[in-house]
């Protein structure tokens, strides 16, 4: 089967993601602090200290998301609902930043989002959902439900 090296590879990226989250903020901080920037009159150290707190919590959400993968493709099961629930939110992250780098950065940076996207959704559809009635398993009348209509 496929999911699982896909769910190993998408924790990965997510991971080297995270470690380049806080590294371009932390430069951004670092720019920002040595040359005093100011916007709008905010203050420089504000500013500074604001890029490195969303670094870091940029790149804790893209470790944790890139852990549930990991921990889905090691167990060879699909993630809990609070693993899915921060999994489909880090895949709507992607979407919306993906279509933003178009007109920011250039299209090598939406392809790389749109890749990642494809990774984690590629890794929710199939894990699936294990509920009662899927895949063939006992309907609790003495049969078997397999999705398709009961005969008359």
């Amino acid at each position: 089967m496929v999911r699982r090296p896909v769910a190993f590879v998408a924790a990965i990226v997510l991971f080297v993601e995270a470690v380049g989250m806080v590294l371009v903020n932390g430069l951004l901080a670092t720019v920002v602090d040595n040359q005093q920037m100011s916007v709008a009159g905010l203050d420089p150290s504000a500013m500074s200290t604001g890029a490195w707190v969303m670094g870091g919590v940029a790149g804790v959400y893209l470790l944790l998301c890139g852990l549930v993968l990991l921990l889905t493709g090691v167990r060879d099961r699909a993630p809990g609902r609070a693993g899915r629930a921060a999994l489909i939110s880090c895949a709507v992250v992607h979407g919306v930043l993906g279509a933003l780098t178009v007109g920011l950065i250039g299209w090598a940076a939406f392809a790389f989002m749109m890749v990642v996207l494809g990774l984690i959704v590629l890794t929710l559809v199939a894990y699936g959902t294990t509920g009662v009635g899927s895949g063939g398993e006992p309907d609790g009348k003495g049969g078997v439900e397999d999705g398709a209509p009961a005969p008359a």
